[in-house]
């Protein structure tokens, strides 16, 4: 255990111990636990032990990758504290490196089991390429392919042949029909019926010498085929398999010394399967390896270490709460029997008992939403702009609410007292007609003056509700920018959202290829302050009713 604790280098015998373990999904760094990343980082600078690219380097181009490191500040059983450390995943091809605390399990040292599936997946992933790369496969594959084009083509060459007859038929019949005899045209109505049959015969027959000629290829291609379908799977249910015999591995412990396994503890979540890398966080190793070696946990804090993801908004060295969607049903489990700061995302935040008005008539109104505030109610917060509206405008016949705002942006929101004003006015958002004027805190001095941003935007499926940049998945998401100020570090920016994404100027401003500057206060994509700086300042659009060309602001003091 020795070579995992790690003693403080730094004096802390002045610094406060926190009176309850972090919120792990929201929280900022006590001091303990930033001196404790300090050293940590410190050592990731000069360290020899191990090499990986983390691409702070610029002369090495060679595959740069980031990491998410975590330090958990911990009392020994003398109430002497230290800390551990530990990285998410695998790290320089390794899942076990120093001074780093060792997962939860290890499929490469523990896994026997893993090591046969692996095998058995291996042999079944050679044999299946052996087949489908196999000349003769290709072969027979192509020729059906290509059988079945052409029966395809001389069926519907038959098909629009009998149709055509079929027209000719009837324009006889209604030829004749005047100028023959009613035997006669009996005659003639027998002799077209069994030229008709014949036809469909003829079909029939076609079918069936098609479908013979097509057999024999089938047959031979089936013998690849099913062997091909097989393999396939049986690859998956193997996988499938080994995977659910890994989760049941994963065996963690809380504060009260309980262990469930992973899959036990995603049964009763959302997603029901874990999913993949669950546990290979750097929390669960960290907290799990302090109940091993009863380690009292005190705090703890993750940051990231080199060049961000493309996807994700990941900065070097700043600081990151848990994932939801991996972590969240885990650390339910972990944190169990520790004494945990609450959830301050839970909190009833204050506002106004008056929300202010900026605009009304009998059709509609303009509020200025104060920050920290629900435009709708959500799962235990009632507290919202619609409630409060609801109240004041008892007799309003729309569903008031025409668009949001996220919970901690301010600004301007249009509410509708009549369905017909809700109908017009959603009606103009959807067809992008209006446009709206945010003003915001970027943290950082930004360079240049204007621009536009085109990033792509879709849920992170695993930490919602954080937005990923996807090119392949993700919706357009554009956003017009000037800068106003530059002023003590920071860049007062106006931004003009031509889409309406969720978290869209957050994302934009924070990302690596949009103004790679987060919002002050983001505590989703940058830092916690006392509020994030992001303020809907004006909105242009026509009145519901009059179709009168309006415009409304509500300046802020920053």
């Amino acid at each position: 255990m020795k070579e995992h604790l790690i003693p403080f280098r730094h004096d802390i015998s002045e610094i406060e111990a926190p009176k309850a373990f972090d919120f792990p999904f929201y929280y900022r760094p006590h001091r303990l636990a930033e001196l404790a990343a300090k050293e940590l980082q410190d050592y990731l600078l000069i360290q020899n032990d191990w090499q990986h690219n983390f691409g702070l380097d610029p002369q090495n181009k060679e595959s740069p990758q980031g990491k998410m490191f975590g330090v958990l500040v911990v009392k020994d059983s003398q109430g002497r504290l230290a800390y551990l450390t530990a990285f998410s995943g695998r790290l320089a091809g390794n899942s076990i490196l120093p001074p780093f605390v060792p997962p939860v399990f290890d499929t490469l040292v523990e896994g026997e089991f893993y090591r046969k599936g692996e095998k058995e997946l291996s042999q079944m992933n050679e044999r299946l390429e052996f087949l489908e790369a196999s000349e003769e496969y290709k072969r027979l594959k192509a020729k059906l392919e290509q059988q079945e084009e052409q029966a395809a083509e001389r069926l519907a060459a038959e098909k629009a042949s009998i149709r055509e007859a079929r027209k000719e038929r009837r324009q006889k019949k209604e030829a004749a029909v005047n100028q023959l005899s009613a035997s006669e045209f009996q005659d003639l109505e027998l002799a077209l019926s069994k030229e008709s049959t014949h036809r469909n015969y003829g079909l029939k027959k076609l079918k069936l010498a098609l479908a013979e000629e097509l057999a024999e290829v089938q047959r031979d291609f089936k013998l690849y085929d099913d062997e091909i379908q097989a393999l396939r799977e049986g690859r998956k249910n193997k996988s499938n398999a080994l995977q659910k015999q890994i989760f049941k591995q994963f065996q963690f412990l809380n504060a009260h010394y309980e262990k469930r396994s992973l899959f036990a503890i995603f049964q009763h979540s959302i997603n029901e399967n874990p999913p993949a890398g669950a546990g290979d966080c750097a929390a669960p190793k960290l907290l799990h390896y302090a109940y091993q070696h009863k380690l009292e946990p005190i705090c703890m804090a993750e940051f990231w270490w080199g060049v961000p993801p493309k996807m994700e908004v990941r900065k070097h060295k700043e600081y990151y709460p848990a994932c939801r969607g991996k972590c969240e049903p885990i650390l339910g489990h972990m944190l169990q029997g520790l004494k945990v700061a609450p959830n301050p995302m839970l909190e009833q935040h204050e506002a106004p008992l008056d929300i202010e008005v900026v605009y009304e008539d009998d059709d509609m109104l303009a509020i200025n939403k104060p920050n920290e505030f629900l435009s709708v109610p959500g799962k235990r917060v009632e507290d919202s702009v619609f409630k409060r509206m609801q109240a004041k405008y008892p007799k309003a016949t729309g569903p008031l609410i025409v668009h949001r705002l996220d919970m901690s942006t301010s600004g301007i929101m249009l509410l509708a007292k009549t369905r017909k004003a809700h109908k017009a006015l959603q009606y103009q958002f959807k067809v992008r007609s209006i446009s709206k004027r945010y003003v915001a805190i970027l943290d950082g001095i930004l360079e240049e003056d204007q621009g536009l941003i085109n990033l792509p935007l879709r849920v992170d499926l695993n930490d919602r509700p954080r937005q990923l940049v996807c090119y392949e998945y993700g919706k357009a998401a554009v956003t017009k920018w000037e800068v106003l100020e530059r002023k003590e570090g920071k860049t007062k920016v106006y931004f003009y959202p031509i889409t309406g994404r969720t978290h869209q100027l957050r994302v934009h401003a924070a990302h690596g290829e949009g103004l790679a500057l987060a919002i002050l206060g983001d505590d989703l994509y940058g830092r916690l302050a006392d509020r994030l700086y992001l303020h809907a300042e004006r909105i242009s659009f026509k009145h519901p009713i009059s179709g009168e060309a309006m415009t409304l602001e509500a300046p802020v003091d920053w």
